[in-house]
């Protein structure tokens, strides 16, 4: 089938083309971001793969539609960005990625802890300039710390599965609970429980109307003072005003993300020799108790390879009717549980 693939990048090119040379599809690799202003190049394809922060809503997908896909192949978990409904009407037949790594998702969302807790990332720069003081840099022992963990699918146990290894006191909000997790000795608690005890609170939920903002002003009044917050999953479950005023009265008192809420025009593309013109994103620059990464945490050969596989299974199995299509029915996803895969 022809595939439209929209903000790819080199790193993209290397895995899908190993990946396709087994099952041939024809594939045209666009660097642009899918916006309405960009939707045209797609013309002429059956197949678009967009990305998490390629534009899907109503009037996207009625010019895909128009110019003949037939098919929407994310090649990413995520679908919140996509209005599944004005798919469902077009005719456009919407396939995602399961599952592509769960470690690796979760293992980066471990590196954030670490970095944050032992300041490895300011570190590095002082020893660099000569610095070996160590005044600024004290951490805390993770050993019988309370970790809360706001989502327990797939990567929320792999990240549970490490917590439990430092020998942390693991806590988790889910209306699913994991058998899996219980083994680790995770206690299920309601969620304003689960901020109150924990000193460190981690999210792997997908963002839904009831995720949204799940981190706002009263939640986090609600956690213990310095609390260490991380967010791998989706932007938008942090309302970041309410999360700055955290950082400024000390309420918060470390911070990593691997997303950020308004990214789609920042993430993925070097600007360094640009003014950032998000005036809320640059003022979490400024704080030492920071650390954020650009939505790298899938970055991991294995999941590059799984995300490829499983993204050229779903254009096959639509073609040929043959294999699992890992389709998003809109009826079948109104209440997720909360697995940010």
């Amino acid at each position: 089938m022809k595939i439209a693939m929209f903000s790819t990048k080199s790193y993209d090119r290397t895995f899908f083309d190993a990946i396709n040379k087994e099952v041939g599809h024809e594939i045209k690799y666009l660097e642009s971001r899918l916006t309405p202003e960009t939707s045209s190049l797609a013309e002429g394809f059956e197949v678009v793969c967009a990305f998490v922060n390629d534009r899907l809503d109503k009037e996207v997908l009625r010019d895909l539609s128009e110019g003949g896909v037939r098919l929407l192949a994310l090649r990413s978990a995520g679908f919140n960005h996509v209005d599944l409904a004005a798919a469902q009407k077009l005719g456009i037949t919407v396939a995602r990625v399961p599952a592509y790594s769960p470690y690796a998702v979760a293992e980066h969302t471990l590196a954030l802890l670490l970095g944050l807790n032992r300041q490895t990332h300011r570190a590095y720069n002082r020893v660099r300039e000569r610095n070996f003081a160590l005044d600024g840099l004290l951490g805390f022992d993770l050993h019988k710390k309370t970790v809360g963990i706001v989502g327990t699918g797939k990567i929320g146990t792999v990240f549970a599965e490490l917590m439990a290894g430092f020998g942390c006191e693991l806590l988790a909000c889910d209306p699913y609970p994991s058998d899996d997790c219980r083994e680790f000795g995770v206690e299920y608690v309601d969620r304003d429980e689960l901020f109150e005890r924990s000193h460190i609170v981690s999210l792997h939920c997908p963002l839904t109307p009831q995720t949204h903002h799940v981190i706002d002003a009263d939640a986090i009044s609600r956690m213990r003072d310095g609390v260490m917050l991380i967010n791998t999953s989706r932007g938008a479950l942090i309302d970041t005003r309410a999360v700055i005023d955290g950082l400024k009265s000390e309420k918060i008192g470390y911070l990593g993300l691997d997303v950020y809420e308004e990214e789609a025009d920042l993430f993925f593309e070097d600007l360094s020799d640009r003014v950032i013109q998000d005036d809320v994103f640059a003022r979490l620059l400024t704080f030492p108790n920071v650390l954020i990464t650009g939505h790298q945490g899938f970055f991991t050969r294995e999941a590059l390879t799984n995300i490829a596989e499983a993204t050229l299974d779903n254009v096959t199995a639509f073609e040929t009717g043959e294999g699992t299509l890992h389709e998003v029915i809109p009826e079948k996803v109104e209440a997720p549980e909360l697995d940010e895969t």
